[in-house]
């Protein structure tokens, strides 16, 4: 009988020797004993890890009913912000209506005056320009009547003269009268003029002032619309900022409560798994994904012969999840849970593939949610890296 022969008579007899064998049944109960746990140590090691569990998902709501509760208060504080600011901003712009209709009553009223005034002015002018001319015609008439008076009367005094001296007087008065009248005409010529002048310097003023008051209103105005809008430009960014930091506070907690329930899922994946209700394969591919996500790279399950039994102490498969990223090799153990008997083959697997593809790696990782303390101080004192899960590690 050769040795697969008498393997196959052992998978075939062992089951039933196990069954009906009350000697090997207490051998097998002996030896397990040694590596696992009572059942009453288990179980009451589980009501406590269900119990924190339980926990950490109260504490986890609270913590979401108190980031909903504050949200809501902060929607509501930026509606009342906001209500008062258009409040603010309809006062101030009635405000401003307000008083730019009064400023525009009040140089309407200006203008009117200034006008008025003007217009009283011209007329007083005109009223004693014209007194000022019927006077000079008056008196001019007057000289006229009294010179004609003179005249007729030297005229009726020296009518006996001869016509030489008539003609002389003749002329001389004519020559008097017409410069008379030239320089008449030329004082009423000034006049006219100093008034046309007096009055379009008085219109230039009034002009330049009124456009001076109109250019300092625009100003005034232009400037308290800039002044307006540069407040609402501030208030509107001041808000902007504030919901930036709402929203990222919100998204940051909702990220920690993520994972979190990511973490407390892959956990109770790994209870279940160590009680049957899924398989290793499921929590090892569940691992692997997370760590391809969190750090883009890719996880590879290596599967190899070991003929001279290296690592089991007889020949069989050895399975690895192996990382290599930029020249940097990582050997990575993925399992539900790992006892002290693990980490010694883990290590035996890890010494088995670096002797067989000849390159040593830099690093080894065992990631799980339930790691012995007996394994742990085994993984320390071998240089492995323990993480209970997979967005525990930092880097890779």
């Amino acid at each position: 009988m050769n040795a697969s022969e008498l393997r196959e008579l052992i998978k075939q007899e062992l089951p039933q020797l196990v069954r009906d064998d009350p000697e090997i049944q207490d051998l097998i109960l002996r030896l397990s004993r040694q590596e696992f746990a009572p059942k009453q140590q288990t179980e009451d090691r589980f009501d406590r890890l269900f119990a924190k569990l339980e926990r950490d998902t109260e504490i986890g709501n609270r913590r979401w009913e108190e980031h909903n509760r504050r949200w809501e208060e902060n929607q509501a504080e930026l509606r009342r912000m906001r209500e008062e600011s258009e409040r603010q901003w309809n006062e101030r712009r009635e405000e401003s209506e307000r008083k730019w209709k009064e400023h525009l009553e009040e140089s309407e009223r200006e203008r009117k005056e200034q006008r008025e005034e003007s217009e009283r002015e011209r007329k007083e002018q005109r009223e004693e320009s014209e007194g000022k001319w019927k006077e000079h015609l008056e008196e001019s008439e007057r000289e006229r009547k009294e010179q004609r008076e003179e005249s007729e009367r030297k005229w009726k005094e020296h009518l006996e003269e001869s016509e030489r001296e008539r003609k002389e007087q003749r002329e001389e008065s004519e020559g008097k009268w017409k410069e008379h009248l030239e320089e008449s005409e030329r004082e009423r010529k000034e006049q006219r003029e100093e008034s046309e002048g007096k009055w379009e310097e008085h219109l230039e003023k009034s002009e330049r002032e009124r456009k001076e008051q109109r250019e300092e209103s625009e100003g005034k105005w232009k400037k308290h619309l800039e002044e307006s809008a540069r407040e609402r430009k501030e208030q509107r960014e001041e808000s902007e900022r504030k919901w930036k930091e709402h929203r990222e506070e919100f998204d940051r907690v909702h990220e920690e409560i993520m994972a979190m329930t990511r973490k407390y899922d892959r956990t109770v994946g790994a209870l279940g798994s160590r009680w049957g209700l899924c398989s290793e394969k499921a929590f090892r591919d569940a691992l692997a994904s997370v760590l391809e996500k969190s750090f883009d790279v890719q996880v590879l399950n290596v599967t190899e012969y070991d003929d001279l039994g290296t690592v089991f102490g007889r020949p069989d498969q050895i399975e690895l999840d192996v990382i290599i990223v930029n020249g940097t090799l990582i050997l990575m153990e993925l399992k539900s849970s790992v006892g002290k008997a693990d980490m010694y083959i883990f290590e035996r697997k890890a010494r088995f593939y670096e002797k067989l593809h000849e390159r040593k790696a830099n690093r080894l990782i065992v990631i799980s949610p339930m790691i012995d303390a007996k394994a742990r101080l085994v993984g320390e004192r071998l240089g492995i890296e323990m993480f209970g899960d997979s967005v525990l590690v930092e880097s890779l």
